[in-house]
C-alpha cells in the first residue's frame, strides 16, 4: 500500500486516531511522573488537550487539509492544560501554519509541517529543556525532513517518524539526569510518541487495541444534564455548580484497605451532589456527578486507586453564557481584578478574602486549560487583570490566555499557594499595572514553600530513598525529607526550612488532617521555634496534608 498524498479527510482520521490512542494510554503516561507524588498528570493534561482538538475537528466536514489542521490547532490551543498540553498545542499550531492553503499534502510538505511545529514550540518556551517532549518532536521532525527528500510514500514517512520518536524517547534519560536517576523516560515525550503511533495506525487503516479506560459515558452524561430545561432556570438556582468527571484506576494495596463496592460508593457520592453516574469494571470506576465541592468526590475516589482523566466544569458560568443571564455580571468594567487558582474550599475562601476576583478550582492533578483561564478573565470583568497560577504546570496556559485576552493582562509567575498569597498581599489598587506586577513578583520570591504528601511508588531521587506509602517533605519543589510517619516528616521538613531570620510560619491544613493533629504540631513548633509567629488556616486542599509558608 502506497500513499502519495493526503487530504483533510485523511488528516481528520489521523488526528482522531492519535487522540484516541493517547486517551487509552493516558494513565500509563501519568505514571511516568518523575516525582513519586500522587499528582502525576502529564498524560491527563495531554489527553484533555488533544481531546479538545479532536472535538473541534469533529465539528467540521472538510477535505481541505489546511482547514482541518487549523481546526485541530484551534481546539488544542483553547483546551491546553499544563505545560505538556501547552507545548503540544504549540507543536500543532506550527504544524497548521506549515499546511496553510494546502488542500492536499505530499510527504515533503507533511515533513515540513512537522518541522514548522518544532520551531513554533521551541519559540514558545522561554528556556527549552532537552530530554523532554521538545527533543522528541525535534528529532522526529528532523528525521521527517531528511526522509522526505527521498521517500514519497507518506505511510513510510510516518513509520520512520514513529521509529525516530521512539529512539529519541529512549535517549531522554541521557539528556535529563533526573530521568536517569529515577529510571523513567520523559512523560511528555511518551505522550507525543503515542499520538504519532495513532497517526500511523490511521494511515495504515489499522485499529489500535482498545483499553478499558475508554468506558463511554457521553450519552448518559448528556441525558443527566437535562439541557432542555436550562432556559427555565436562573443561574442562582443551580445547587451543585461543578460538572465533575473522573476515573479511578484500582490499586490492590488500596483495595485491601478499602474494598470497593459500586453500590456503596454510589450511595456515598450521592450525598455530595446530583446527576450521579457510576460505572465500574475489574480495573477502574468512572464517575460523573454535579457537585459543589469536587475535591471531596475526588478524595473519596482516591481511597481505591489513582485518579485519571479528570474534568471539572463550572456549570454556573456555562448557564450564564447559555441563557444570557446578565444579572451576575456588571456591564461596567472595574479597574483591577485578580484571577488565581486553588484547590480546596478553605484555600478558595482565603484567596477571596485577600482580594481575588475569581478563583479557578484546580491545581495539582487538575490543571485549568487556556480556555478556563480565558473564561475567568472575562468573568473578572476588569480593565486590568493579574493572573496568579500558583502552580508551575499552569504557567504556560496562563501566559497563553494572557496573549489571547483583549484586556490588559499580566501573569505573576507564582508556583505555589504561599507564593500566591504573598503576591496578593503586596497588591496596591492605586498603583499601575507594571508596578503591581513587579511588586507582586518580588514578593512571591521572598517566601519559602513546604509541602507534605505521600509517595505513590518506591524511588530514589536526589540521594533520598523513598518507599511507596511513606510521607515526603518538599521544599520549593525539591524532596528533602521522608518518613513513614507524617508528623515526623513535618518535623524533618521544618527543621531544614526554618532559619533564625524567619519570623512567620503559615500552616495550611489539608482535608485529611484532623484539628487534633494540627494542635500537636503547633505545640511542637512553639516549643522548638520560640521566636516564630504561627498562623493556621484550614485549606481543605487534597493531596497535600500540609502546605507551609515560611517568611
Amino acid at each position: 500500500m502506497s500513499l502519495q498524498k493526503i487530504d483533510g479527510s485523511d488528516l481528520t482520521q489521523m488526528f482522531l486516531s492519535g487522540a484516541h490512542h493517547l486517551s487509552n494510554n493516558a494513565k500509563n503516561i501519568d505514571a511516568l511522573n518523575v516525582f513519586p507524588v500522587p499528582d502525576g498528570d502529564t498524560g491527563t493534561n495531554m489527553n484533555l488537550t488533544i481531546t479538545s482538538g479532536a472535538n473541534e475537528v469533529k465539528q467540521i466536514n472538510s477535505t481541505n487539509a489546511s482547514v482541518v489542521a487549523e481546526a485541530f490547532a484551534k481546539g488544542l490551543l483553547m483546551g491546553a492544560r499544563g505545560n505538556s498540553g501547552v507545548i503540544l498545542s504549540q507543536i500543532f499550531r506550527g504544524f497548521s501554519k506549515g499546511l496553510e492553503k494546502k488542500e492536499a499534502v505530499t510527504s515533503d510538505e507533511l515533513a515540513k509541517a512537522f518541522e514548522s511545529g518544532v520551531s513554533t514550540a521551541y519559540n514558545a518556551v522561554m528556556k527549552p529543556v532537552e530530554g523532554t517532549i521538545l527533543t522528541v518532536a525535534k528529532d522526529s521532525g528532523n528525521q521527517a525532513v531528511a526522509i522526505a527528500k527521498k521517500e514519497k510514500d507518506i505511510i513510510q514517512l510516518m513509520d520512520q517518524i514513529v521509529v525516530e520518536a521512539k529512539a529519541s524517547l529512549k535517549r531522554t534519560p541521557d539528556l535529563l539526569p533526573v530521568l536517569k536517576e529515577v529510571g523513567v523516560v520523559d512523560s511528555g515525550g511518551q505522550g507525543l510518541v503515542t499520538i504519532y503511533e495513532g497517526f500511523l495506525a490511521a494511515l495504515k487503516g489499522e485499529e489500535l487495541t482498545e483499553d478499558n479506560s475508554n468506558i463511554d459515558m457521553d450519552e448518559m452524561i448528556n441525558a443527566e444534564h437535562h439541557k432542555v430545561t436550562q432556559d427555565f432556570m436562573d443561574t442562582s438556582d443551580i445547587e451543585y455548580g461543578y460538572c465533575t468527571e473522573f476515573m479511578v484506576k484500582f490499586e490492590d494495596e488500596k483495595l485491601a484497605e478499602h474494598p470497593f463496592d459500586e453500590t456503596t460508593f454510589r450511595n456515598e457520592l450521592s450525598e455530595h451532589g446530583d446527576s450521579l453516574l457510576v460505572v465500574s469494571d475489574d480495573d477502574l470506576v468512572k464517575v460523573h456527578i454535579h457537585a459543589e465541592y469536587p475535591g471531596d468526590c475526588l478524595t473519596m475516589g482516591q481511597r481505591y486507586g489513582s485518579l485519571v482523566n479528570m474534568k471539572i466544569e463550572n456549570m454556573r458560568e456555562q448557564h450564564t453564557a447559555l441563557v444570557g443571564n446578565k444579572s451576575q455580571v456588571s456591564t461596567e468594567k472595574g479597574n483591577y481584578a485578580i484571577v488565581t487558582v486553588a484547590m480546596g474550599k478553605g484555600l478558595k475562601e482565603l484567596l477571596e478574602s485577600l482580594g481575588a476576583s475569581v478563583v479557578i478550582e484546580g491545581g495539582q492533578t487538575m490543571n485549568p486549560s487556556t480556555q478556563d483561564i480565558t473564561d475567568a478573565i472575562q468573568q473578572a470583568n476588569a480593565k486590568n487583570v493579574l493572573i496568579l497560577p500558583n502552580n508551575k504546570n499552569i504557567l504556560m496556559a496562563a501566559d497563553q490566555a494572557a496573549e489571547l485576552a483583549d484586556e490588559n493582562v499580566r501573569v505573576v509567575p507564582t508556583k505555589t499557594i504561599p507564593q500566591g498569597i504573598s503576591a496578593m498581599l503586596s497588591f496596591h489598587p492605586d498603583a499601575n499595572l507594571d508596578t503591581n506586577q513587579q511588586a507582586m513578583d518580588e514578593a512571591r520570591k521572598q517566601v519559602k514553600t513546604g509541602q507534605v504528601t505521600y509517595a505513590v511508588r518506591d524511588t530514589q531521587i536526589d540521594g533520598i530513598t523513598i518507599e511507596n506509602g511513606n510521607f515526603m517533605g518538599i521544599e520549593d519543589g525539591k524532596i528533602i525529607a521522608t518518613d513513614p510517619d507524617k508528623l515526623e516528616t513535618v518535623k524533618l521538613l521544618l527543621n531544614k526550612m526554618i532559619s533564625e531570620e524567619d519570623e512567620i510560619l503559615t500552616i495550611l491544613q489539608g482535608e485529611d488532617v484532623e484539628d487534633k493533629e494540627v494542635q500537636i504540631l503547633v505545640e511542637y513548633i512553639e516549643e522548638t521555634y520560640e521566636d516564630i509567629e504561627i498562623e493556621v488556616h484550614n485549606g481543605n486542599q487534597p493531596i497535600y496534608s500540609y502546605i507551609f509558608s515560611v517568611e
